[in-house]
């Protein structure tokens, strides 16, 4: 029997029409997935430079170094009696701690690294404080001081002075930023009358 041409013809389209479907189908599903690609690609790089933002605004941040860290009040030491001291010298940091808990944050400013390189461990606040000291050898001072290693040597204190009792600024733009002591801690002018005034003997400090 022969097929009518018209119904060929129909059925090819037919044909046709549904391979017509099929590629467009799959064309479309390649550009949707390329386009979902190319807007997650997009979304983390925009991520990535947010973050690399915010740590650059935070490196940049001009930080009070008369003033306290934080503008809420320091912890009542009363109110805590598992308070310990945590020292990071990854973020130049020091974290004032109940248990697991960050009860304060200040700027801080380690040893350089090599031989002026604050030690890590744990130690604890010794007997020795004061509200100044000057440093013949260092040609450095400063104020309110609190041992925690070899009584006397390892402190807490201010960003330092020179000889005349001023401030160096410059070694005081670094709090929060980098490494620049001779192996103390250097705090701020507020956070370091605080702990001067406040940080009970023998109360543990992990620096690490």
């Amino acid at each position: 029997m022969r097929l009518n041409s018209k119904f060929l013809r129909l059925v090819l389209g037919i044909i046709i029409a549904g391979l017509l479907v099929v590629f467009v189908g799959k064309n479309m599903q390649f550009v949707s997935k390329q386009h979902h690609n190319e807007v997650t690609k997009a979304t983390s790089v925009k991520k990535s430079k947010t973050v690399a933002a915010k740590k650059k605004a935070e490196k940049q941040k001009t930080i009070d170094w008369r003033a306290p860290s934080m503008k809420k009040a320091y912890p009542s030491v009363s109110k805590h009696p598992n308070l310990w001291v945590h020292v990071s010298i990854k973020k130049q940091r020091v974290y004032l701690m109940d248990k697991n808990k960050v009860l304060y944050t200040m700027y801080a400013s380690t040893g350089k690294p090599g031989k002026t390189a604050t030690p890590t461990g744990v130690y604890h606040i010794q007997g020795e404080r004061g509200d100044y000291f000057y440093s013949q050898t260092e040609e450095e001072g400063a104020h309110y001081w609190v041992s925690w290693k070899n009584h006397g040597e390892f402190l807490f204190h201010s960003t330092p002075t020179d000889a005349n009792g001023n401030y160096i600024k410059s070694v005081a733009a670094d709090l929060g930023k980098r490494p620049s002591s001779h192996g103390c801690v250097h705090l701020t002018v507020a956070d370091s009358k605080w702990m001067y005034e406040n940080i009970p003997y023998g109360t543990k400090v992990v620096i690490d």
